[in-house]
Parts: structure tokens; C-alpha cells; sequence
């Protein structure tokens, strides 16, 4: 009995990824906002004014959580409402305006929430992927430091920079992980703009904030691939983890081995087990039942589709 105790304890303090004593607190009913964006011009399935990529729901509920969509043009206080009952913020990528449109009016007012909670102990994590990535580095920086880079529909393996592998985000990664995306192409980059290392290097606020886990090249420009803050539970990366068992095109870059999939799981865990920290929730489960992501129907748009399937929204 004393052994499958201890076994339990091991098991949730690696969860927390603190000590045991964090794993008697967690959350094992987690709930991450993934924010939408305005709809991609000329798309023929296109509803409403806004949509979220179904890999990415899929993405966090592969890993244990469920999903709350974030929908835009919504008042500063139903965000900071809902802020106030979900335990993490996903923001995913995309190809909208990063400093102009409503995807990053609410990100704005999101991460300054959770820069305010977390500061006063309330564990709040943020995930950005590609164009979250990017809309971080923006809202920490006050300023558009993403330079061009030849990154559209190519996968590549991860450079680690000195202890990156003993980063929050990766300490945890069996070997054989880190070993293939240190090794293997399988990070799928389908981006055109990237934080370059020199831009990065120049800009105080960048450099105080994010510590660089990884890094990739063009061939030409080096650039930040995956990065976490240093004193907050922000990370992100410019590759796209959520592609490899969910989306299909066939397509350069698009990648679907045994140890691009493990390395899938492995992320969205992470990032789950950070959610979980957090204590957040509604008030009423009425509440929490209009918000899940199962009251929308997700359209199928096509095996040739840069997205299998879409979330709309009004």
C-alpha cells in the first residue's frame, strides 16, 4: 500500500513539475481558452467572423484538458470573466495582423492578465505556436521585430541552446525525444516571418523576458524556435506540434513519423500539466457547459486543406 502511494505522489509531482507537495493541489479538470481569429480571406467554408483550427482542440484534449473558445470582439470585462475561469491560454497560429487586429486586441488583454495573476501567485500559464509566438514576442516588446525568413512548408530539427534541454518546457522529455528533434526533420515550419537571434539579441525588453530554447536557420538567418519566459509560465514556439497527427494535406513540411507524434504528446502534456496548476473555474457549471467547445460543430474542409477542419464563430 505504502509503495502504490509513493508511486501516485511520483507520479503528480512529475505533473507539477515542482515539488511533491505542489501535486497535492493540482487540477485534474483543466479547461484552456484557445483564442480565435478573424477568418482567412477567400475561404469558401468560411462562417461567421472568426474561427479556430480543430488540431488544436484536439491538440489539448489529447493531452487531458478541455477546450473554451475565445471568441473576438467581446468586451475587456467578459475576457477578464472568463480569464477568471479557465487554467491556461492558447494562442495559435494563423495570418492575421499582429499589432492591428482583434486576435491580438484580446491577446493583449489576456496576457496582461495573466502577467497581473501571476504576479500575484495565481498560476497562469500561455502557450503560443507560430503566429502565437510571434503575437509574444510583440506584446512584450511593444514593438514588430519579426524579420522574413524561407520557412514556408519546411520541417527541421531542433538546435538546443546551452541547457535548453534541461529548460521547464523540455527537463521532462524522455531521451529518445529530445534525441529525435534534435536529430530528426520533424518540426513543421509553415511561417514566413521569424524573431531572428540578432533582432532578439537587440531588444532589452526580449532578452530580460524570454530565455531561447532552441534555434533554426534558413540557410541564411538564424532564428528563435522555441522559447519560455524566465520568471512566468509563457512559452512558445515558431514550429507547429499540433500538425503532425492531426492535419493531413500533403504537403512539404508536413511530417506524421512515430517520433514527430511522440514528440506531439509530449508538448501538449507539458502544457497541460501547467494548466493544471492553475484553480480557476466558473461559477456555475451551467456556465461552464455554454462555454466548452462541444456546444460547435467543426466543419470538414477538404483533404487538400491547409486546415482539415475549422471551428466558425459569429
Amino acid at each position: 500500500m505504502y509503495r502504490q502511494v509513493l508511486v501516485l505522489a511520483v507520479i503528480a509531482a512529475f505533473l507539477c513539475g515542482f515539488p511533491a507537495s505542489c501535486a497535492r493541489n493540482l487540477n485534474y479538470r483543466p479547461i484552456i481558452g484557445i483564442l480565435a481569429q478573424e477568418n482567412i480571406e477567400d475561404d469558401p467554408h468560411a462562417q461567421g467572423s472568426s474561427y479556430i483550427a480543430a488540431s488544436y482542440v484536439k491538440y489539448l484534449e489529447s493531452a487531458g484538458a478541455r477546450v473554451v473558445p475565445i471568441h473576438i470582439n467581446r468586451t475587456e470585462e467578459e475576457y477578464e470573466k472568463l480569464f477568471n475561469a479557465i487554467n491556461g491560454l492558447l494562442l495559435p497560429g494563423g495570418n492575421v495582423d499582429i499589432e492591428k487586429s482583434q486576435f491580438t486586441r484580446a491577446a493583449k488583454i489576456f496576457y496582461e492578465l495573466a502577467i497581473k495573476a501571476n504576479d500575484a501567485s495565481d498560476y497562469f500559464p500561455i502557450w503560443g505556436t507560430c503566429q502565437g509566438l510571434q503575437q509574444l514576442t510583440v506584446l512584450t516588446s511593444n514593438k514588430n521585430l519579426l524579420t522574413l525568413t524561407d520557412t514556408k512548408a519546411v520541417a527541421l530539427p531542433l538546435t538546443f541552446s546551452p541547457g535548453g534541454q534541461n529548460s521547464r518546457l523540455f527537463k521532462k522529455f524522455p531521451k529518445d525525444v529530445l534525441q529525435s528533434l534534435s536529430e530528426e526533420n520533424i518540426t513543421s515550419n509553415f511561417h514566413s516571418w521569424s524573431l531572428s537571434m540578432q533582432n532578439y539579441s537587440s531588444n532589452a525588453k526580449l532578452k530580460r523576458f524570454y530565455r531561447v530554447l532552441t534555434t533554426n536557420t534558413d540557410g541564411k538567418k538564424e532564428f528563435i524556435s522555441t522559447m519560455e519566459a524566465y520568471r512566468y509560465p509563457f512559452y512558445a514556439v515558431q514550429w507547429h506540434p499540433e500538425k503532425s497527427p492531426y492535419e493531413w494535406i500533403e504537403k512539404a513540411g508536413m511530417v506524421h513519423t512515430l517520433s514527430a507524434i511522440k514528440a506531439t504528446f509530449y508538448t501538449a502534456h507539458f502544457f497541460v500539466s501547467e494548466a493544471m496548476k492553475n484553480h480557476h473555474r466558473f461559477s456555475l457549471q451551467s456556465e461552464e457547459e455554454r462555454a466548452l467547445i462541444y456546444n460547435y460543430q467543426p466543419v470538414f474542409k477538404g483533404l487538400n486543406s491547409i486546415f482539415l477542419q475549422n471551428y466558425y464563430f459569429d
